[in-house]
């Protein structure tokens, strides 16, 4: 086991798979106490358990990160079994189904904000009330795509671009409570979000030649960077959206 997170209490929203997954295990690595949350019980329970089998602590709780109450609940059931709150991973996030803006249904445009968004701000919220008597770090997973523009995905830049300001806005208004708030921004990250495109091996092949090194990059590697954020070793980074995407956000091929 590591040392960088001991004793430190961690939530992981969508810490049931890909990114979140292998976050949650790290943060166990590292010596953190991991609640697990997803709105996928099965896959959660199974994340939470991996920990606890390979000598780390860890529970598995439910949330749906779009209802402000859910996100609430989450973090008071974390402070009943815990007592405490120090790292928050706001990392649940969906894709939209693909439209031209003029197409966009109205409820699909909703269904990728309120999950992106809001639960970001939820989580943010619920986190930092939590954590304004003795600090802490709340992590926002945002994207290249809160920078950069794509065809068709209108709804998770609007999203995603909205997590890179909330971070930004938060961190200056619970600067005075030391509480950091800060945000990655992965590229293309090998996991179950971009699975369609992955059982296309054409397609994967000519998109993975798109990015710098051309090749995807893991769940792991972007685990490393979320933990680094976790720890002590961050502690003079705030308010910043980092970039976890081999450079693809910083050239056009």
């Amino acid at each position: 086991m590591g040392m960088r997170l001991t004793n430190k209490v961690a939530i992981v929203t969508g810490g049931g798979s890909g990114i979140g997954r292998a976050t949650a295990q790290k943060f166990a690595h590292e010596g953190a106490k991991v609640v697990v949350a997803d709105v996928n019980r099965e896959s959660g329970t199974k994340v939470a358990n991996e920990i606890k089998e390979q000598g780390g602590e860890a529970v598995f709780i439910a949330v749906d990160t779009s209802s402000y109450a859910s996100v609430e609940s989450l973090v008071q059931q974390t402070l009943g079994v815990y007592g405490k709150l120090d790292i928050m991973f706001n990392n649940a996030g969906i894709t939209n189904t693909r439209y031209h803006v003029l197409d966009m249904p109205i409820e699909e445009y909703h269904r990728t904000v309120a999950v992106n968004q809001h639960g970001v701000f939820y989580g943010i919220k619920a986190a930092a009330n939590a954590m304004k008597d003795h600090g802490g770090v709340i992590i926002n997973t945002a994207s290249i795509y809160g920078f950069i523009a794509d065809r068709k995905h209108f709804p998770y830049h609007a999203s995603k671009g909205a997590v890179v300001m909330m971070t930004k806005s938060a961190a200056l208004d619970l600067a005075r409570f030391n509480i950091r708030v800060v945000g990655i921004a992965p590229g293309l990250i090998d996991t179950n979000i971009v699975s369609e495109i992955r059982n296309d091996p054409a397609l994967w092949n000519q998109i993975e030649k798109a990015q710098m090194r051309g090749k995807a990059g893991t769940p792991e590697e972007v685990a490393q960077v979320v933990t680094f954020l976790a720890s002590d070793e961050s502690s003079f980074m705030n308010g910043h959206v980092f970039f976890v995407d081999d450079g693809s956000a910083s050239f056009k091929r």
